[in-house]
This record gives C-alpha cells, structure tokens and sequence, in this order.
C-alpha cells in the first residue's frame, strides 16, 4: 500500500499519447458496479494478495492506518502495476464494495493537490486535507496499450476512519484477477486487440455522489 497517490512514471512522460476520446468529459468515474455494489482494483505482493482473495477479506496484517489506494478503472490498474509484473504489485484483485461506503468516501474526500476552483485559498484546502478520511485524485485514462488518453479516471485514497471500514464494512468479496491481465496483456502483445478489449471488465459511468471533488465543473 502506499501513502501517496500513485504518480506517473517519468517513461510514460515521453509516450506518445493515445487518439483522443472526445466524447467523454474531462474527468468522470467509469466503474464495473451493480445496484449495490462497485469493483475497485488494488495490487499487492502475493503474501498478502493471495490470503486476501482466499478469505474474500482483508487479512489482519493490512496496516489499516496507512492510506490505500483504490482504483475503479481496471486499466489504470494495469499501468500503475505493469500487468501485475512490478515488485510487490504480482496480485491484481478486484475487491468489490458496498456502493454506499464507496459514496461516503467521495462525499468526505478533498482533492489530493490545491484547485483554485474548488478551494478559496491554499489554507483553506490544507485544513480541508488534513481532517477529510478520503483523497480523490484524477489521471489520465489509459488505452490497452496504457498510454494516458485525453480524460482522466479516479484514483480514491482512503485514511483514517476510510480506510478501516474499507477493509472490515465495505468489502463483499475479493477476487485474483492477475490470470485475467495477463490473458489481455498477451492479447494486446500479440495484436489481437480486438480479442483483449472484449476482455476488459464492463465499465460504465458511475453515478457520482454530489460534492465529489473536482467534478462540480466538468460533468
């Protein structure tokens, strides 16, 4: 788990970008979800992934207060861990959630940087920072070749209060779907791109909450 928000590697800064989407807004949250429940994704080494997907729960040596990242986009995922092939990040689970904690999050959350549109003053956003359970962050989508596209995705970093309930209240089942990205991945390697879209996980816009930071503006 990491305490920071996951940056972009400085290889990806030199990448050439993908074709642009123009029919999707600047930031939206595109998710795999049902009535009740929304998937995020997470990687981790397999001494903790592994038991986590076995038990379907967090086991007791998930620091609970340390802040986690959680991603709604499975492609993102698959940048930020390079297929499930980076050190520590080997298991790639889809851990679904209540939709209702996941809301919460998003309603208690602060932007992870300073916005003049959605903070008065530097300070302002600072105190709203330090006493929010939950920080939303938006990167750029990627394609199946994870190069960033033109409209950005949701990364959720949960605290505090957040992230314990993530991992005792909110979970309902946690699944191994590093075979799944390593099946797309040698797709995509293979030019069979068609063949590895159509195993992508079903993401639709997800109905954000009001007072989601960041976007009041854009959607």
């Amino acid at each position: 788990m990491s305490t920071t928000p996951d940056a972009v590697d400085a290889l990806d800064a030199a990448a050439p970008p993908a074709p642009a989407q123009l029919t999707e807004p600047l930031r939206r949250i595109r998710a795999l979800y049902t009535e009740k429940t929304v998937t995020v994704y997470q990687a981790y080494a397999p001494a903790l992934g592994l038991p986590a997907a076995r038990d379907g729960r967090f086991p007791a040596v998930w620091k609970r207060e340390r802040m986690t990242w959680i991603k709604p986009s499975f492609l993102w995922m698959m940048y930020r861990c390079g297929w499930g092939e980076k050190v520590d990040q080997e298991t790639v689970l889809a851990v679904e959630i209540d939709r209702a904690g996941f809301d919460w999050a998003l309603r208690q959350a602060c932007l992870s940087h300073f916005d003049p549109d959605e903070h008065p003053d530097r300070g302002a956003w600072q105190r709203e920072l330090k006493g929010s359970p939950a920080r939303v962050q938006w990167d750029p989508e990627r394609d199946l070749r994870l190069r960033p596209l033109s409209y950005r995705s949701l990364q959720l970093g949960l605290s505090g209060e957040a992230s314990r309930r993530y991992a005792d209240e909110w979970t309902v089942a946690i699944r191994d779907v590093t075979p799944l990205a390593r099946e797309i991945r040698a797709r995509v390697r293979s030019g069979e791109t068609a063949a590895a879209a159509a195993l992508l996980p079903e993401e639709r816009p997800y109905p954000a909450p009001e007072g989601t930071p960041g976007l009041g503006r854009v959607s």
